[in-house]
C-alpha cells in the first residue's frame, strides 16, 4: 500500500446533553471549560476515544487504556518489549528502524506519533519520538455550557467497620446541552515517514463518524453524546490547495443555533477545486 498522497482536512460536530464529555480533575471532575465559558474536550481525550473505536474493529493499538486493554502487558514498555525485532532495535539505538517497526505495528503511532521515554535505571534510558501525520484540535462548544452539578451518596458501607452508613460521597457535573466542534488535518510529509497510507485515512475517518460507539460510562450514558456531522476535505495534491485554516473556516459553526434541532444544516463557504464529503453520525 502506497502513503497518502492527497492532504486531508477535516471537522466534527456533535451534541452533548446531559454528559460530561471530559471532566478536569484539577476543578473537581467538572466539565472543562475555558475563559469565555465555552465548553472543551481536550485533544487528548479526543484521540482516546478514536484510539478505541479502531481497537474496537480489531486495528493493533499501542497505547492501550487500562480498562480496554486486549493483552496482558502492564505497562508501554512491556507491549513494545514484548516484539523482539523492536526491542532490539532499540537496544542498538537503531532509532530509524525503530521508528519504522513501531509504525508498521501499531496504528495510533503512525497516525497520532509517540513518544517512547523508557527508563533502564543506572541513569539509562531511551527517549525517541515518533511524529504522526493526523493532528486533531480540541473541541469548543458553539456557546457557553451550563452545568448541573448534584450530590450523590452511598447506600452501603465500604467496610464492615464503617458504620456511617449513608453519606454524601461526592459530586456529579453534567453539561445540560451543547453543541461543540473540532477540527483535524492529515499532513502528507510526516504520513511518507510513518506509512500512513490512504486506507488508514479512512479508518480514521469511520472511526470520527462513530467516535461515541461502545464509550458509555456514568459520566456519560449511551445516547448522551452523538455525532451529528462530519466534514472531509481531501485535497488534489500533498500540500493541499488551501490552507488548513482556511478550509476549516470555510464551516461557518458560527451560524449554528444552540437549540435542541437534529437537522443540522451549517453553511459551507465553497473553495474552488475542493468538494467536501458530508456524513452524518451513525
Amino acid at each position: 500500500m502506497t502513503t497518502l498522497q492527497n492532504k486531508i482536512d477535516f471537522a466534527v460536530i456533535f451534541s452533548v446533553r446531559n454528559a460530561n464529555p471530559n471532566g478536569d480533575p484539577l476543578n473537581g471532575n467538572r466539565p472543562r471549560q475555558n475563559y469565555d465559558g465555552h465548553g472543551e474536550v481536550s485533544d487528548v481525550c479526543l484521540k482516546r476515544k478514536i484510539r478505541n473505536r479502531l481497537q474496537d474493529v480489531g486495528e493493533a493499538i499501542f497505547v492501550q487504556s487500562d480498562e480496554r486493554k486486549n493483552d496482558a502487558f502492564k505497562s508501554l514498555k512491556d507491549r513494545a518489549d514484548a516484539q523482539e525485532d523492536v526491542k532490539k532495535a532499540m537496544k542498538d539505538k537503531n532509532h530509524d528502524l525503530f521508528a519504522e517497526l513501531v509504525c508498521e505495528k501499531w496504528v495510533d503511532v503512525r497516525s497520532f506519533g509517540q513518544v517512547f521515554a523508557f527508563k533502564k535505571g543506572q541513569g539509562e534510558g531511551v527517549s525517541i519520538g515518533v511524529r504522526g501525520p493526523v493532528s486533531v484540535h480540541p473541541a469548543i462548544s458553539l456557546n457557553p455550557i451550563d452545568i448541573s452539578s448534584l450530590q450523590i451518596t452511598k447506600s452501603v458501607n465500604s467496610t464492615t467497620s464503617d458504620t456511617k452508613g449513608p453519606d454524601t460521597m461526592g459530586m456529579k457535573h453534567r453539561v445540560d446541552f451543547g453543541h461543540y466542534v473540532f477540527y483535524g488535518s492529515i499532513n502528507t510529509q510526516l504520513a511518507e515517514k510513518t506509512g500512513f497510507t490512504h486506507e488508514d485515512a479512512e479508518k480514521i475517518k469511520q472511526a470520527l463518524i462513530t467516535l461515541f460507539e461502545n464509550d458509555a460510562s456514568s459520566a456519560r450514558p449511551d445516547g448522551s453524546m452523538e455525532v451529528k456531522k462530519v466534514y472531509w476535505w481531501e485535497h488534489n495534491s500533498k500540500l493541499g490547495q488551501y490552507s488548513s485554516a482556511k478550509v476549516h473556516r470555510s464551516l461557518k459553526v458560527d451560524k449554528l443555533g444552540e437549540d435542541d434541532d437534529n437537522q443540522i444544516n451549517v453553511p459551507l463557504e465553497e473553495l474552488e477545486g475542493l468538494a467536501v464529503q458530508v456524513y452524518d453520525g451513525q
